[in-house]
């Protein structure tokens, strides 16, 4: 290269991909997610959830996040939104492209408040991937034919809405059962009254006592149950390596494990990790998540919330890196207001679309 055209190509105008971003509109709004039936965890029981959706607009493209508040760490849709206004200024006058900085930025002013972190983070990735004209997995250079099999999930009910459930369910090939109360035999026995499908179980810290977490799980091996997630209290971290080593299925991780520096902590406790967009922050702390957890020979499992297609799809483009997924919050809703990865045979199917790939439902 002469000299002459070196000084020609660096006085050439920027690449429009990478031009000085010019200023945004941040729109906040939660929206009311009603479910299909009422769920009941044993953790709590409602009719609907109420979630944060964030829309970034520049350039003429309309980007989304979706926060999905969990009350046990003291966040709610108001409180989410409040978190978001704060952060008005920065987002519309910051420049996206360097959205690691960005997003860096927002950790630092806005401490907790992860599911409005998380509705930033999905909407600043959707917009950049957008804004390149690629599918999120693409841009993550995942194949799109590697995502796993998603389970359904059938919440506590009754014996008879359960099995009711389990009908419903006929097209998912593997189930995830919410059990930890005194009625986990019923459950089960009304699932397997139904289908003699795999199912993996959900305890939700439901069990208090080490001896009786061995005990249910030793009987749930017998059931065709896969593994067992949290079984035990988040705090109880010597009971579960306890438990762990006394069972012969997994014992994955979800309460017990929230951010990245967690992952050290408990891996001696648990074969896995559930990974959540709104635990952890959003795609790039779950990102973050998985490469640790594979750093210390874990599992990894992409879970969710009651969500729309929103944050369902912002973590199903992650699911290729993950060995189980339960990405089913979307199918849990009767009026999910986008469209986005669908499922067929059970196996969770990427579009083929800029950024998330979102389109507005009919």
């Amino acid at each position: 290269m002469t000299r002459r055209e070196w000084f020609q190509i660096s006085a050439a105008p920027l690449a429009p991909g990478l031009r000085a971003a010019e200023p945004a509109s941040l729109q906040l709004e939660i929206v009311r997610l009603r479910l299909r039936h009422t769920w009941t965890t044993v953790m709590s029981s409602s009719e609907y959830r109420d979630n944060l959706h964030v829309t970034y607009t520049r350039d003429g493209i309309t980007a989304r996040g979706e926060g999905a508040p969990i009350p046990r760490y003291q966040e709610d849709a108001a409180s989410a939104r409040q978190a978001a206004e704060s952060l008005r200024g920065l987002i519309e006058s910051a420049d996206p492209w360097p959205f690691r900085k960005l997003t860096a930025e927002i950790a630092r002013r806005l401490p907790g408040q992860y599911a409005a972190k998380a509705a930033i983070d999905i909407a600043l990735v959707d917009w950049l991937t957008q804004r390149l004209g690629v599918p999120l997995y693409r841009y993550l250079g995942l194949d799109p034919r590697d995502t796993p099999v998603t389970t359904f999930s059938i919440g506590i009910d009754t014996p008879e809405i359960t099995r009711q459930k389990v009908r419903e369910a006929a097209a998912f090939p593997v189930l995830k059962i919410k059990v930890g109360l005194a009625t986990d035999e019923e459950t089960i026995a009304a699932v397997r009254a139904e289908t003699s499908k795999p199912l993996r179980v959900d305890a939700n810290e439901g069990w208090k006592d080490k001896e009786e977490a061995v005990r249910k799980i030793h009987w749930l091996e017998s059931q065709g149950v896969e593994f067992v997630e949290q079984p035990m209290p988040a705090a109880m971290l010597e009971e579960a390596r306890w438990v762990r080593s006394r069972v012969h299925i997994p014992v994955i991780a979800d309460e017990a494990c929230l951010h990245p520096e967690d992952i050290p902590r408990i891996a001696e406790a648990y074969d896995g990790v559930n990974i959540k967009l709104m635990k952890c922050g959003g795609i790039q702390a779950a990102l973050r998540m998985i490469e640790t957890a594979r750093a210390f020979g874990l599992k990894v499992m992409l879970g969710c919330m009651i969500e729309s297609s929103i944050g369902i799809t912002a973590a199903a483009h992650l699911s290729p890196l993950a060995d189980y997924a339960d990405l089913d919050g979307n199918l849990l809703i009767a009026n999910d207001p986008y469209r986005g990865v669908t499922v067929e045979d059970g196996k969770l199917v990427l579009p083929n679309r800029p950024g998330l790939g979102l389109i507005r439902a009919n």
